[in-house]
Parts: structure tokens; C-alpha cells; sequence
């Protein structure tokens, strides 16, 4: 088992690199499955759920070759439309094979998948923007057991839904007739999508907006594509640089990708400064608690909740957080009053008293977005921080150690 051994207290200086999106790549990688050719991607992570989606494909028949950052993808000979629960279990996005599958050769067999602990996720609307197309579904042992040729319509979901969002556009791009997506979601990480599926010949309108529409064609043609920056790892970056009080620079990122989150750096003391070299974060000379309600995008992200409950605990006066995308997102909590926050949870709400004074402990990542706070905790922290559990970290952040010692933190990674 690895953990990060982090001595904390060290003024960061340098810049870092941002990789491309996770939350991008993996439907990207997904994308390929609609083709009878090639999709080759420049400035994808190497993260563990990538080599986890790649090798699901390959056991379908697809070949991958994947080196410094460079994808190819060909799917010409996909031999098989079962994707098995020893492949899916670690893993949401997954889910994610069953509309492309479904749209190209009629049927698919998808493990229910598994994942971050976070919340329960369901996967019912992917479900039911597929029947709307006029999929036949059924759950068996579970499996998700779709077939039928899909036939255009309207798909309303409930709520704004990511996942959702990106497998019924890849269902409806291969679809008969037109789709309209209505309260669809709006994330950035969607709108790369659509860009890399126009480059594939698809034809989609009003990504980035709550209504998409998707006139399906015949077949796409191959195709490369470059990944957006991560906003993610970017404002988890940018969080460690201000409790840390330095002036880290951040390289192929822009101002804009940090439109979610910029009014509350802003009202915590934050400023990002772009110019050719990327964006710089400056900091005033103490930083203000903010009061964050994650949202569906354009509003605050979920993502970023966990990094921003960190800034709280440095910070002067009182923050709330109230998450309302997940129900069991604050596991990050327990373990930073661990090292001295003063945090206590209501229901959906937390209360962050701050002027806290981290301390270092040993501490076990419970998710993702977790172990980032607590990675960046460690940082500011008096003493020594072990983080347990960091292939949770592994899943989302690309060589962070690394990129972390290349601007003066003290983190190195050990095998127990």
C-alpha cells in the first residue's frame, strides 16, 4: 500500500504543468468505441482510471497504445459488447461504453459500476434517456443488458447529469433522426466532448447550453483531438499556492477555465494573473473564509469542494459549505479535524472556524477530491502528514508528488 509522506511548512516557488481533464478523458476515450476506424488523443493524464478504461476496451478487441501523454485508439475490430464487473467495479465513468456500444452494434452487456464512495450515483437517468431512444433494458445480476436500434426523441433528465449528459450524446450521434437533450448538463468537460465528436464528423448543436441537439449520422470518420486542461488539478493547485503563501505559476491553463470557482478566490483574497506563461496566483496578505454551495455548472463545483473547505480552516473568520451534488462528500472532514480544523458537519452543511494551525498527522484518504484537501493540508501543516489510501489520488491527479517537489514541497511517495 503507498502513502505520501508530506513535511509541511515549505514557501512553494516555480510553476506547474496542468495535465488534461480526467473528467474529459474518459468519454473521449469512450468516443472511440463509436468508430470503425482510429481516434488518436494529445494531452491525455496518466492516471489509473485511464489505463482502467483503456484495458476495458482491449478486452473488447479494441487496440490502445498510450505513450507520453499521446492515445490511439482503433476499434475496428471490436469483437465483443460486454464490459465484465472485475473490469467496471473501480470505476463510474464506465459507464460510459453502454451508449456508444448500444448506438453502433445494436446491444451491450455493462456491469453496474463502482467508484468513489461519495455518494450513491445512481445510473437510472442514463438509463431512461436510452429507453427514451427506444433501447430495451434490462437489469440482471448486475448487469445492465441494453439492445435495440436507436431511434431520435426527446430525452428530458431530472436533474442536469454529467455521465448522463455525455452517454446519451454518444448514443444519439450514431442514432436515426434527431435528439434533443433537455436539462442537460453544461460542464466544460461536455463541450470538449462535442468539439472532439464535430471533428468525427458528428453533428451537435447547444453543448455548453441546457438544451443539446444531436442529428444523427451515419458513421464518423478518425479523428485526433487535444484534451482540455484539467480545472480541477488547476484550482486544486491554486488553493495549495495561497494556504502556502506563495506565488505559483500555472502553465496551460487560462484565466477562463477558472470561471467556476473566480468569484470566490476572489472574496477569499485570491488573484489570477494570465499572461503568455499561464496564470500566476497572487494572494492578499490574509486570506478570508467564503461560504460555498457546490452547484451544477456554471455554479461552484463539487469538485473543488474539499480543496476550498482546506482554505476555510487557514483562513480569518467563519465559512459554510453546503454541498448539494453528493450526500456523503464531507468523509474529508473527520480526517482534517485529525490534524486541527475546527469543522463540524449539520446534515448537508459544514461550518469551518478558521485561523486553524494544521498539524501534522497520519490521515487515510476516503475519495478523490479527499486526498487532494488532505495532500494540500499536509503542506501548510507543523510537522509530518501521512497520507494513507492515495490510490484514490492516483485516479484523478497525474504524477502530483512530482510536480509538487518541483516547486520546493517536501512529499515523497513510499510503499508500506
Amino acid at each position: 500500500m503507498e502513502k505520501l509522506i508530506i513535511v509541511g511548512g515549505k514557501k512553494l516557488k516555480g510553476s506547474i504543468p496542468i495535465s488534461g481533464a480526467k473528467n474529459a478523458t474518459l468519454p473521449l476515450i469512450c468516443a472511440a468505441l463509436l468508430l470503425d476506424g482510429k481516434l488518436i488523443l494529445d494531452n491525455v493524464p496518466e492516471l489509473k482510471d485511464v489505463y482502467t478504461l483503456m484495458e476495458i476496451l482491449s478486452s473488447m478487441g479494441a487496440k490502445t497504445q498510450f505513450s507520453d501523454n499521446h492515445l490511439e485508439i482503433d476499434c475496428s475490430n471490436i469483437e465483443n459488447t460486454f464490459a465484465s464487473y472485475d473490469l467496471v467495479k473501480t470505476m463510474r465513468a464506465s459507464i460510459l461504453v453502454l451508449g456508444p456500444l448500444l448506438t453502433r452494434f445494436g446491444k451491450a452487456k455493462v456491469s453496474l459500476p463502482g467508484g468513489c464512495a461519495i455518494g450513491s450515483r445512481p445510473v437510472d437517468q442514463h438509463l431512461k434517456a436510452l429507453e427514451s431512444l427506444g433501447a430495451k433494458i434490462l437489469i440482471e445480476e448486475g448487469y445492465v443488458i441494453a439492445e435495440g436500434q436507436l431511434i431520435g426523441a426527446e430525452v428530458y433528465f431530472d436533474m442536469p447529469t454529467v455521465g448522463g449528459t455525455e452517454n446519451i450524446i454518444l448514443a444519439a450521434t450514431l442514432a436515426l433522426g434527431t435528439t434533443v437533450v433537455n436539462n442537460a448538463a453544461m460542464e466544460p468537460e461536455i463541450v470538449d466532448l462535442c468539439k472532439c465528436l464535430r471533428s468525427m464528423g458528428a453533428n451537435i448543436v447547444g453543448d455548453g447550453t441546457s438544451v443539446i441537439t444531436i442529428e444523427g449520422v451515419s458513421e464518423l470518420n478518425s479523428s485526433k483531438h487535444t484534451v482540455m486542461a484539467d480545472r480541477i488539478e488547476a484550482g486544486t493547485f491554486v488553493i495549495a499556492s495561497a494556504i502556502t503563501d506563495s506565488n505559483l505559476t500555472l502553465t496551460n491553463i487560462r484565466k477562463k477555465d477558472f470561471s467556476s470557482i473566480l468569484s470566490k478566490l476572489t472574496q477569499a483574497g485570491i488573484s489570477l494573473v494570465e499572461d503568455e506563461n499561464g496564470v500566476t496566483v497572487y494572494r492578499d496578505k490574509r486570506l478570508k473564509a467564503v461560504d460555498i454551495q457546490t452547484q451544477p455548472h456554471p455554479g461552484f463545483p463539487t469538485d473543488m469542494q474539499a480543496q476550498f473547505t482546506v482554505l476555510n480552516c487557514v483562513a480569518d473568520g467563519v465559512g459554510t459549505v453546503e454541498e448539494t451534488i453528493f450526500e456523503n462528500r464531507f468523509m474529508h472532514v473527520a480526517e482534517l479535524n485529525r490534524m486541527n480544523a475546527n469543522i463540524s458537519i449539520h446534515g448537508s452543511h459544514a461550518k469551518v472556524v478558521g485561523n486553524c494551525k494544521f498539524k501534522g498527522a497520519t490521515v487515510m484518504a476516503t475519495d478523490l477530491r479527499a486526498s487532494a484537501s488532505l495532500v494540500i493540508a499536509g503542506l501548510v501543516a507543523e510537522g509530518t502528514t501521512t497520507v494513507e489510501r492515495i490510490y484514490h489520488l492516483d485516479r484523478g491527479y497525474e504524477n502530483i508528488e512530482a510536480k509538487l517537489q518541483s516547486v520546493g514541497a517536501s512529499v515523497t511517495r513510499i510503499t508500506s
